[in-house]
Formats: C-alpha cells, structure tokens, sequence
C-alpha cells in the first residue's frame, strides 16, 4: 500500500513541475502609425513581478526568432527560452517591415531612429504590465546600437546588455568591409564608394549613382544610411548611466573582438565577457570557416546556444544593483 501511496504522491507531483516548466507564450502587438508589430511574450508563473529583458534583433530580414527565409538559427528563440525557464519574462519581435510586422512605409521614408522609437514603444507598453518588475533590453549585433540609445535617460530601463555589438559607427565598419571586398579592383572604384560614404555620414545625399553601385546607394536607401551613420556607438554607450553587460564571441567572424573593447574604453559602467568559440549567432563553432559555420550553426536550429552566454545573462539581471 505505501508503494502505491509514494507512486501516486510522485505522479502528482511530476505532474505539477512539468506544468510549472511548460513554456508558455502569448502574442504581443505595438501599434505604430505605419502598422502594426507582432513579437511573442514568454512570462514565467510567479506570484510576485518578474524581470522582462526586450531582445532586439540584428540586421537584415531577421526575424523574432533569428532567423531569415535563407537561414535558420533559432538564437533568440532558445535565448528567451533559457530565461524563461530562469524566471526572467522576455519578449522577441519582428522589426517593423520583417516577418509579420508587415507595416506600410516605403524604403524612402525608412529612418534607423523609426527602430529606436519602436524599442521604446515596447518598453513604454510594459512598463504598464504589473506583471513585470524590471525592464532590461538586450541587443544583438546591429540590435546593440539601437538597445543603447533607446536605453539613454529612460528610467524604464534598468539594465542594458550588448551581443556581438559593433564599436565603430557603421560608415566605418561598411568601409571597413567593402575594403576586403573591393581587393584587387582599380582604386578609383575604391576612391568612389569611399566618397560616397563619406558624403552620407555628412547628411549629403549622392545624385548620379553608377547602376553597379544602385544596389547599395540607390536613392531610395540613402536617407536610411544618414540616420543611422550619424549615431557613433562609442558615444552612445558613454550616455548610459546603468549598469551594462558587452559579451563577444571569440569565433565571431562578423564583428571582432575589438569591437567590444571599443565599447567598454568608452563607458566605465560596462562589465565585459569573452565567451571561447562562440560564433555571431551565439552558438559554439570549432572553426572561423564561414561555410562551416552556415551549416553547424547560422543554418541548424538544433545547434544550442552557449550556455556561458546564458549563465551570464541570466547572472546579470538577476544581481542586485
């Protein structure tokens, strides 16, 4: 009879854990006036307010979960699961203009603080919610820019975390890489696009765009690239005032280490964290090879994520200030 009696108390109460640790989400949706914008919130059972941490994606058509129609990762996803199961609430959205958030605004008249102002519409909008204790927001890779401006002078936010974030402003880092690209093509080509550069971070636009550069310079994106080669994140993060975490990935082969030692020279609030073969995705690669990395981690859903740069996170918010 005690055999019985023990089986069923330990039935009931695998039960009652495996309900506990059920991952459970529920649609979020900010309203702009070009539209509307879906993220996916994931807040954990708990008596008392809980710690929200808003993660922002990076460049291009990633979505809330990191992934693209050509790649999936499943980074943020598995991020916000980890806090999840942490007790710390997040919530992951697709930027205005990818995945769902379908919204009306034509390239032209697309502007880099339009990302900073929806950051803190998110935040604004959960701030209100009694079920959140703390707002924290985490930034990767291009995200990181636009999580340390919209974190400056905002009493909302408490904690700012950066993954993989550039240093240099982005006229720099865009040079920087179309030098690599352009070896061995004539340097009055070089010479060109450089100009061109330069003229935008001025808040010039350029007329008379050669059709082989339109891709890059085409009128249409020309206002973009000023409002966001203007912001010099050296400087941004010197204007936060809380407590921030820079984490790097030593396989990273899109931005380099670095990059986050300009960050941290900039600010004397900043703890920073080298995590060993972690790659741009946040997942651990044996190799900088790019083809390998595509296969075993920017494209694999089931590798994991580093579970230091989980540790880490989850110690970051979780310490008393």
């Amino acid at each position: 009879m005690k055999s019985i009696i023990f089986f069923t108390i330990g039935w009931f109460l695998s039960l009652t854990i495996s309900a506990q640790l059920l991952m459970k989400e529920e649609p979020a949706v900010l309203k702009t006036s070009v539209g509307d914008i879906y993220g996916t919130l994931k807040v954990p059972d708990s008596k008392n307010p809980v710690p929200i941490a808003i993660i922002i994606a990076g460049s291009g058509p990633t979505d809330r979960d990191c992934n693209q129609p050509s790649m999936k990762s499943n980074a943020y996803k598995m991020l916000s699961d980890a806090l999840f199961y942490n007790n710390i609430a997040t919530l992951c959205y697709d930027k205005r203009g990818i995945a769902k958030s379908k919204v009306k605004q034509k390239e032209e008249d697309l502007r880099f603080d339009a990302y900073v102002d929806d950051v803190k519409a998110w935040v604004d909008q959960l701030s209100e919610d009694k079920r959140f204790s703390d707002i924290i927001l985490i930034g990767h890779s291009e995200g990181s820019l636009l999580g340390m401006i919209a974190a400056q002078n905002n009493p909302k936010v408490t904690k700012y975390i950066s993954i993989a974030g550039a240093g240099m402003s982005a006229a720099d880092i865009l040079k920087e890489q179309l030098g690599k690209q352009m070896q061995g093509q004539p340097e009055a080509i070089k010479n060109m696009v450089f100009s061109y550069i330069d003229k935008l971070e001025q808040g010039e636009t350029i007329t008379d765009v050669p059709v082989y550069l339109n891709s890059l310079f085409r009128p249409s994106v020309q206002p973009y690239m000023i409002s966001w080669f203007k912001y010099n994140p050296q400087a941004e993060i010197s204007k936060l005032t809380i407590p921030v975490l820079l984490l790097q990935g030593t396989k990273d082969i899109q931005v380099g280490i670095n990059q986050m030692e300009l960050l941290a020279k900039a600010s004397p609030n900043v703890q920073k964290v080298i995590i060993e073969n972690m790659d741009h995705v946040m997942k651990i690669s044996e190799t900088t090879d790019m083809a390998e990395q595509v296969k075993n981690s920017y494209n694999n859903p089931d590798t994991p994520i580093s579970k230091e740069l989980t540790k880490t996170i989850i110690d970051f918010i979780k310490e008393k200030q």
